[in-house]
């Protein structure tokens, strides 16, 4: 495959790449800062100091839902902040936060470019509930081909069983073979070095102002900073723009 236009499906990870992980998780800290008087703390410390422990989270409870995991890392985090020990409802609060998460200002329209030349499948370390939630809202209902998340495949990428879950799905749903799909995504850690572990190939929605998932190795066969650019880079292709 040398052109982006010769793939058939477009498998997404969506937390980062289409919705912006972030600042949702920012701004659902927010409660715990405003009462201990810290509600200017820079959000990329409080992404670090989240991204200390999430990863090895998710490897030692790959059968706990997403949701229940922030539940529990709240706790965490608010530690490492140095912050007093949340109540069980604040915690709570944040677990369930996922559906207010924004998205991208450019996710919409560039998914409803896209689709008119692929098939858009979700491979997400998310919980069905929250990401019902979040294509209710944030993804204005749009609809993918198919969506499978950690909840259903009992792990959380970057374990290959994620990516052979969704490759084996898709050949049995709409007869698409792996060497068809680009792995779509702003996370190296959870998306670029497996996929490229697994011999095939990706495009890296940057997204310059995130810094979780990012490894000081990138790897990626395209990149683009907005996924708007991606579908750009499409329509060039297919001389369309």
């Amino acid at each position: 495959m040398s052109k982006i236009s010769d793939y058939k499906l477009l498998s997404f990870d969506v937390y980062g790449t289409l919705i912006d992980w972030e600042r949702g998780a920012v701004n659902a800290m927010q409660p715990v800062l405003e009462k201990a008087g810290k509600s200017d703390l820079d959000g990329k410390y409080i992404m670090a100091k989240y991204r200390e422990f999430d990863s090895a989270v998710q490897k030692e409870s790959p059968g706990t839902k997403y949701s229940e995991l922030l539940t529990a890392n709240h706790a965490k985090l608010c530690e490492k902040l140095g912050l007093e020990k949340p109540t069980p409802e604040e915690s709570q609060a944040f677990g369930d936060s996922v559906g207010n998460w924004p998205a991208f200002p450019d996710t919409v329209a560039a998914l409803k470019r896209l689709s008119k030349h692929f098939k858009l499948v979700v491979l997400s370390n998310v919980d069905n509930k929250s990401f019902a939630a979040s294509n209710a809202g944030p993804l204005e209902g749009f609809q993918f081909d198919a969506v499978y998340t950690a909840e259903d495949i009992g792990s959380y990428k970057p374990d290959p069983r994620n990516f052979e879950y969704m490759f084996s799905h898709v050949l049995e749903q709409f007869g698409i073979e792996r060497s068809e799909v680009l792995q779509t995504a702003q996370s190296q850690f959870h998306d670029h070095h497996p996929i490229k572990e697994l011999g095939l190939k990706s495009c890296w929605i940057y997204r310059p102002e995130s810094i979780m998932g990012n490894r000081n190795d990138p790897v990626w066969d395209w990149k683009f900073d907005r996924l708007a650019d991606m579908a750009d880079a499409v329509e060039k292709e297919l001389g369309e723009a």
